[in-house]
């Protein structure tokens, strides 16, 4: 198969899951705003508490502990510090068309989240107690659809980097895990239903895939991004 059936087989695979991501966003997001996921949200978040005392989660102690530093990685303040880390060497790898692109795809994402949020505007679950504090909206999860941004994002930008096949495969399947690991802790934490999480990831991805596509296509137009990308790190 000849480079160019490559790129077209890998545009095309692309732009099937952007589809895929869209529709079934769209189909969770109708079917939470009448209400039929609700049964099943509220069973989950029960399922994962003590019967006798639903403010104690199940599991042992350290899990909660666990699962409150976990979600940390995709809450706004880490977050930034890794957007900001990851900035500051493209800055100084003279990178400054890449860092234009992290910074519009990371600023985008948290832009969409807002509009989402506001638009369902998803009360937080009240059929258990939180085990962490929650300030915005429910659907969808912000922390689940901005580690997925941001950590899918900057995956891929490595992921270019690196030659070797195996290091790329490493570098994108913890790109896929931490996003993972993070919604986990959301519903774990009772300050999220499992729908929200699911709507987190799809829509995170969503807008993960399109700023590549969108830097894919930047790419092939400008001669200057193009030679940025080849340019060795000094």
């Amino acid at each position: 198969m000849s480079r160019l059936d490559v790129a077209v087989t890998r545009l095309l695979g692309m732009l099937l899951l952007l589809g895929a991501c869209f529709l079934g966003f769209v189909a969770l997001s109708d079917e939470v705003s009448e209400g039929e996921t609700q049964d099943f949200d509220e069973r989950v978040l029960r399922m994962l508490r003590d019967p006798k005392d639903p403010s104690v989660a199940r599991g042992p102690w350290w899990l909660a502990v666990s699962a409150e530093e976990v979600t940390a990685l995709g809450g706004v303040t880490v977050l930034f510090l890794v957007t900001l880390t990851v900035c500051g060497f493209l800055l100084l790898a003279r990178r400054y068309r890449t860092l234009l692109l992290v910074l519009a795809a990371t600023g985008g994402g948290i832009l969409l989240n807002s509009l989402l949020k506001q638009l369902f505007s998803r009360p937080r679950p009240s059929v258990v107690p939180h085990l962490t504090e929650v300030m915005t909206h429910s659907f969808p999860s912000g922390h689940a659809m901005l580690s997925a941004t941001v950590y899918l994002t900057l995956g891929g930008l490595m992921a270019q980097l690196a030659e070797r096949r195996r290091l790329k495969a490493y570098i994108l399947v913890v790109s896929l895990l931490l996003p993972f690991m993070v919604g986990l802790t959301r519903v774990y934490l009772g300050v999220h239903y499992p729908t929200d999480v699911l709507a987190g990831w799809v829509a995170g991805l969503a807008w993960a895939l399109l700023t590549a596509l969108v830097a894919r296509a930047l790419h092939r137009r400008s001669p200057e991004l193009r030679a940025e990308a080849r340019k060795p790190v000094e």
